[in-house]
């Protein structure tokens, strides 16, 4: 079954979100069980890998990291020294945000003769989401965009523009993307209409929070179930006084367990002078936020960090999350949110460092907004849609 989704005024037909993700379920299911028959199928691991990725960024399903935790150590047993097991080791590390691992898992893998092609793929991927040789990685990008123009070419290239700071091309090439689009499924539109909202409400200067709430809704149009996208527009909802439509857009988001649904429902309450259901929300956002970073640290230190130095009320638990996340990925973003959660915390010195700091990496490149909190980066639990 297929509903018709308009965007930019181009009609196309994409299958019904919640539809998709029962599909995506059974070939989960299914793909684990041809692995276990024959491990060592072409593609067999591969397809394993790609389920989870797509089950934990848009099926909300956070056990999802777990069991591609677990996958890599059963890899890790099962085919160890293989260069194609290295470049499935070095996407589950990637996706866990443990990029030094990754890059060693790389490293390995060329050694062993896996193609240079696929190596290259990971470890752009890699560098990008460290903020690592920004500008080699874009010349490669647009590179790669002029060769293939394939969808998935194309988004990566814009979540790098938008990291650079060219907004606008950025937003070309995400809406590029989206008119070019010529398969079914909704994930890859719901991605990219979550990263043109993260784009206008969250990245550029001056936000323009109606454009940004455009592309939210879309997204959860595409996809009901996508918890992020319906987290964005809720805090686009209360921040302009349509505090029944953001919990409405909240509340069937809470079965995902994922914490920033109780957190902004918290805050929501507490606006309300609801005080036992908002200290009971933000009391679950607390414990699902420490059971997130004490399984994976570096997957969620950003959003801790944004929590404790939010509603969480702990500066010093902010600053240590956010100089973790900054330490493994010291990206502009990273940057922007250690920097002001330094100064909210009393730690002037700190702060004075970290402003050096970036200056020092950024300057040339893009500048740098320090002046407020970043929320966690496009990539922060998002695979990229493959």
């Amino acid at each position: 079954m297929t509903e018709t989704a308009l965007f930019d005024s181009e009609c196309f037909q994409t299958t019904d979100g919640e539809i998709a993700i029962v599909n995506l379920n059974s070939a989960r299911l299914r793909s684990w069980s041809r692995f276990y028959q024959d491990p060592h199928h072409p593609g067999a691991a591969e397809t394993v890998l790609e389920h989870e990725q797509l089950t934990a960024q848009f099926a909300s399903d956070l056990s999802a990291l777990d069991r591609m935790e677990a996958f890599g150590e059963q890899l890790g047993h099962l085919d160890a020294s293989s260069p194609r097991a290295m470049l499935i080791q070095a996407q589950i590390a990637s996706a866990l945000h443990r990029f030094s691992d990754a890059r060693d898992y790389l490293a390995q893998a060329g050694l062993g003769g896996a193609p240079s092609e696929d190596v290259k793929r990971i470890l752009l991927s890699v560098d990008q989401a460290c903020g690592s040789h920004l500008e080699e990685v874009l010349d490669e990008r647009r590179g790669i965009v002029a060769r293939t123009g394939r969808f998935e070419d194309r988004v990566a290239l814009g979540a790098l523009l938008a990291d650079v700071g060219d907004f606008n091309d950025a937003d070309e090439i995400y809406r590029k993307a989206l008119r070019e689009y010529q398969d079914v499924s909704p994930f890859p539109v719901a991605w990219v209409c979550f990263q043109l909202g993260m784009l206008w409400g969250e990245l550029v200067p001056e936000p323009q929070l109606a454009r940004a709430e455009h592309w939210y809704r879309k997204a959860v149009v595409s996809l009901p179930c996508y918890v992020r996208a319906r987290v964005h527009l809720a805090e686009i909802l209360s921040a302009t006084d349509r505090i029944v439509e953001a919990e409405a857009t909240l509340r069937p988001a809470l079965p995902s367990g994922d914490p920033e649904v109780s957190w902004r429902l918290a805050d929501l309450f507490s606006g309300e002078g609801r005080d036992d259901e908002a200290v009971e929300q933000l009391e679950t956002a607390r414990s699902g936020f420490e059971a997130l970073l004490n399984s994976h640290l570096l997957a969620f230190a950003d959003h801790g960090a944004e929590f404790y130095a939010g509603s969480g009320n702990d500066p010093a638990r902010a600053l240590e999350l956010a100089q973790i996340n900054l330490k493994n990925r010291p990206t502009v973003r990273a940057f922007q949110q250690t920097h002001t959660i330094a100064l909210a915390a009393g730690e002037t010195c700190a702060a004075a460092e970290i402003l050096a700091a970036a200056t020092m990496r950024w300057g040339s490149i893009v500048p740098l907004r320090l002046s407020s909190v970043a929320r966690g980066s496009p990539e922060s639990r998002e695979g990229a849609v493959a």
